[in-house]
């Protein structure tokens, strides 16, 4: 009987550019006696197969089921063709016209092949700190546009050598088409500052010698020292201007990282995983860290070596922090790095590839055995996320901690961490981001979602967009992105906890408890308002919220100079003392009623350390009255009040701040049944940054399930403001159904409570 073959055009979309597919489907569409081509475009991978009906299903189904480690198909679309009857299978040239679809993959830590390679003396790439495959390399920080192929990247400058050619063009090898593909021979190489004939050891010798080096990564440059130094890091922590803040160490393996933390199966997961983010986890009591490396914490954040050189530069473990001073954005340039870090750096570990996107280290920890963002940036950007279907949006983001996100189709790209707007440099680097994202994705906005706070640089850039505008309030946003991050729609009980942000009503929220759903909210209760002496100032000197709880004056934290001025400021009340219901500011007035923290070096300071003084052992809670009404009020102030009572007594501070937190615990459980009571809603969502404390998050979730509700928690993006960008996208999406939806004011009730 004559065989009949068919031809099928396929499409196939998703993360598959970058990532090995068309190798790939090469080997599986020759593996399987088929004959066509592959190719990729502006949309993704493009194929055309020929051969037996049966063959040709089995070749689909393999696409789907055994695609590339790194690829994530999330479309195969198929059309029929005609056979043409034209024999081989071929790779073919990129076709860079036509409407952008295709993805960027993340950045991708070097896999054990090229790591095997770069160890064996008999290898041509033995020792060569940029050795990398399909399965492993840069990727989201070299592209400079698609179709990724290498004239798209900063590999464009490096013409390949006859070898790495060769191996580029055999299918049978695993670097064909590899775009950063390189060597010795005809790649980037390394360069020290001042120079050295062998610049990797001379950095090693700079290391051990106790000085401090500054070591282009993938995304910028970071600054390293002996983390077991302590005259090391002291001079590096003096040097950044970082006073208290933690650094984050590099570590060679995971032997290494057991040697510091204590980390179960799901950490070390997140430790060992391609992505290689900064990992939270619990220290050891006999750690060999210098105490300058996380000043009085119970944690240190530890990630493995992601790139070649980082393998060959790091035996032990290594402080690795942002290069940077202060609240400045991550240096990526040579020569801005040069300028920027010479006060700080004794040399400079550099190479001549370029980076294209300064991109920080991620940093997650395990919440019952799943991941919690605190940073989505390297590793994690620019994959997107599911997003409801609406009309391309542009979401700005928030001042602090920003990211910005653009949306198409269905799909949310939240960006790489930008940082703190507060400075030029980092306004830049939020506006060329969002420059990059629109040309890389063919996004053309039109909505743009904002904050409402009119001072923050991200809403005056919004406004001066030619784009219909869509105001999403904080808290809102807050909990709309955890609703994203869990693929749900509400309406929900949103918790929402924070230090500030602007409330409907013109003052500062971030003590909420809302009934939300995308499209909306209503403020159903929040934690009573207090005044905040003296606006930001209050933020950073804990002890001024002291004051505005009214606490006795024989306190020790009532002996500071100017408590007398600052109490008479909190009774006068706004504009210098504008009221606040946040949640972030009572955990300061505690840490500084127990002597924790009165003044801060950086966000959210003093709530951490009080988290980390407590017993967690400890199970009585302080209680909080409510007072009823059509938007009901929890009292803080009860908690201070018992905080303060129990000092007194001469309870010792690990017991008083678990009793502190177990209280707020018990305030959020109470407040949701009489939310549950008021709307037969049974989901909570919790979100805002307060909720990045592992303690009152468990003891949270705890008595909300044994209460009986479905409790949606943030895991791929953070729930600190680098979440609010989604959280915007994610409001604006749901509203851009019509015209009138998109003019709406952001405090409108969701569309089911309505």
């Amino acid at each position: 009987m004559t065989r009949v073959d068919v031809r099928v055009g396929v499409r196939v979309e998703g993360v598959v550019q970058g990532v090995g597919f068309r190798p790939f489907v090469h080997g599986l569409a020759t593996g399987l006696g088929l004959s066509g081509l592959v190719g990729n475009d502006a949309g993704g991978v493009f194929i055309e197969v020929e051969g037996a009906p049966d063959e040709v299903g089995r070749f689909l189904d393999g696409l789907r089921a055994r695609p590339p480690r790194l690829a994530v198909v999330e479309r195969v679309t198929t059309r029929e063709l005609a056979a043409d009857g034209r024999a081989g299978f071929a790779i073919v040239g990129s076709d860079a016209a036509g409407e952008r679809r295709a993805l960027v993959s993340a950045d991708s830590a070097t896999c054990g092949d090229c790591l095997r390679e770069m160890r064996d003396p008999g290898d041509r790439r033995y020792g060569y700190p940029f050795i990398n495959c399909t399965a492993c390399g840069p990727r989201f920080t070299i592209v400079t546009g698609v179709p990724y192929d290498r004239p798209n990247t900063t590999m464009a400058g490096f013409a390949m050598c006859g070898a790495c050619a060769a191996e580029y063009a055999d299918p049978a090898d695993r670097r064909f088409h590899a775009q950063p593909v390189c060597c010795p021979s005809c790649g980037p190489a390394l360069a020290l500052h001042p120079p050295a004939d062998d610049p990797l050891a001379a950095a090693r010798a700079l290391l051990a010698d106790g000085g401090v080096l500054a070591v282009k990564g993938l995304g910028g440059y970071h600054l390293a020292a002996r983390a077991a130094d302590g005259p090391a890091v002291a001079a590096l922590r003096s040097r950044k201007r970082r006073a208290d803040k933690p650094f984050a160490v590099m570590v060679p393996d995971a032997a290494a990282a057991r040697e510091l933390c204590v980390l179960d199966e799901a950490e070390r997961a997140l430790l060992c995983g391609a992505r290689r983010p900064i990992v939270l986890l619990g220290r050891r009591p006999d750690a060999a860290l210098a105490d300058a490396v996380a000043p009085g914490g119970r944690s240190v954040g530890l990630m493995l070596p992601y790139t070649p050189l980082h393998h060959l530069l790091v035996t032990e473990p290594t402080v690795m922090t942002s290069g940077n001073v202060a609240d400045e954005p991550i240096a990526h340039r040579d020569e801005d790095a040069l300028d920027r870090l010479g006060g700080i750096a004794d040399a400079f570990l550099t190479h001549d590839r370029p980076i294209h996107v300064r991109t920080d280290d991620s940093v997650v920890r395990s919440f019952r055995g799943r991941p919690l963002a605190v940073r989505r940036s390297r590793g994690y950007a620019p994959e997107p996320l599911p997003i409801g279907r609406g009309a391309p949006v542009l979401a700005c983001g928030a001042e602090l901690k920003n990211t910005f996100c653009l949306t198409r189709e269905g799909r949310a790209f939240l960006s790489h961490h930008i940082g703190d707007l507060e400075n030029h440099e980092t306004l830049q680097a939020f506006e060329d981001g969002i420059g990059h994202f629109r040309r890389l994705f063919g996004i053309v906005p039109e909505l743009v979602a904002h904050d409402p706070h009119p001072e923050y640089l991200s809403t005056k850039y919004a406004l001066e967009l030619d784009l219909p505008a869509v105001a999403v309030q904080h808290h809102h946003a807050h909990i709309a992105s955890c609703l994203a991050d869990n693929g749900a729609d509400g309406p929900v009980i949103g918790v929402a906890f924070d230090g500030t942000g602007l409330g409907a009503d013109g003052t500062l929220w971030g003590g909420e408890f809302l009934v939300a759903d995308l499209r909306g909210y209503r403020r159903a209760g929040h934690l009573a308002p207090v005044p905040l002496p003296g606006g930001a100032a209050a933020v950073r000197e804990p002890w001024r919220m002291a004051a505005a709880y009214g606490v006795p004056d024989d306190l020790p934290v009532a002996r500071r100079p100017g408590w007398d001025a600052v109490t008479a400021l909190a009774a006068a009340g706004p504009p210098l003392a504008p009221a606040t219901s946040s949640m972030g500011r009572l955990f300061d007035a505690v840490a500084a009623v127990l002597g924790v923290r009165d003044s801060v070096t950086y966000e959210g300071q003093a709530a951490i350390e009080l988290e980390q003084r407590a017993d967690p052992g400890e199970r009585a809670a302080y209680p909080a009255a409510v007072t009823a009404g059509d938007v009901f009020t929890v009292a803080g102030s009860d908690l201070v009040a018992a905080v303060v009572d129990d000092h007194r007594a001469g309870t010792g501070v690990p017991v008083i701040a678990a009793r502190f937190h177990n209280g707020v615990a018990a305030l959020t459980v109470g407040a949701a049944r009489r939310v549950r009571d008021a709307t037969g809603l049974g989901t909570v969502a919790l979100s805002g940054g307060v909720f990045q404390n592992m303690l009152l998050l468990e003891r949270a979730v705890t008595g909300l399930s044994e209460a009986g509700f479905e409790v949606l928690t943030h895991h791929r993006v953070p729930p600190n403001d680098g979440g609010i960008s989604l959280g915007q996208a994610a409001v604006a999406t749901a509203r851009s159904g019509a015209v009138a939806d998109a003019a709406q004011p952001s405090s409108r009730s969701p569309s089911t409570s309505r």
